[in-house]
């Protein structure tokens, strides 16, 4: 399913996407803001893709509209702290060069919308990690409240230990910011 803005088109992820994946994916600051390493190779990038991008229903590539280009990912996953069907996970990605510019925040609306809508969710999450202030603005932005930090949350894969800030959205307040319709 294709999902339109302004100026953003979020589409399904094609075999395709490979090349463009690698050059949004391979900056040692995307992969640090996003928690995973950055990808060496187009080939890396190409199985990336086939592992957790390709075939998901509600991850989509984020093209820009002016000229077709891929400037990241956006997406709603299982939550796995709220084990129920009408609660999400929020996750994104944005290439370096399209940092500081809305895209992320028009995608997340977007997503948002759709997520709360279509889907008929009670309440998406989100986290960041606590140095990553650009993706915390972001939730910001988009309604999210701040719902505490998980201490020593994750191991990263240069086997750093960083804490997670944890985030919710509920419909209730999506609808007084007017990210969905209302009830």
């Amino acid at each position: 399913m294709e999902l339109r803005t302004e100026r953003l088109l979020l589409r399904p992820f094609r075999e395709e996407d490979a090349a463009a994946l690698y050059a949004c994916s391979c900056e040692e600051e995307v992969g640090r803001s996003a928690g995973w390493k950055p990808h060496e190779s187009v080939e890396e990038s190409a199985d990336i893709l086939h592992l957790v991008f390709l075939d998901q229903p509600t991850v989509w590539a984020i093209e820009r509209r002016a000229d077709s280009r891929l400037l990241g990912s956006v997406g709603l996953i299982a939550d796995g702290a709220r084990q129920y069907g009408s609660a999400r996970a929020l996750g994104y990605s944005l290439g370096r060069d399209y940092w500081g510019q809305g895209y992320m925040t028009e995608a997340v609306r977007c997503v948002l919308r759709f997520g709360f809508d279509r889907l008929r969710l009670d309440l998406v999450s989100a986290t960041c990690y606590p140095e990553n202030h650009r993706s915390r603005r972001v939730l910001e932005k988009c309604g999210f409240c701040y719902e505490g930090t998980l201490r020593r949350a994750e191991l990263l894969y240069n086997g750093e230990i960083c804490d997670h800030m944890h985030f919710c959205l509920l419909h209730e307040t999506a609808e007084q910011l007017d990210l969905c319709t209302k009830k």
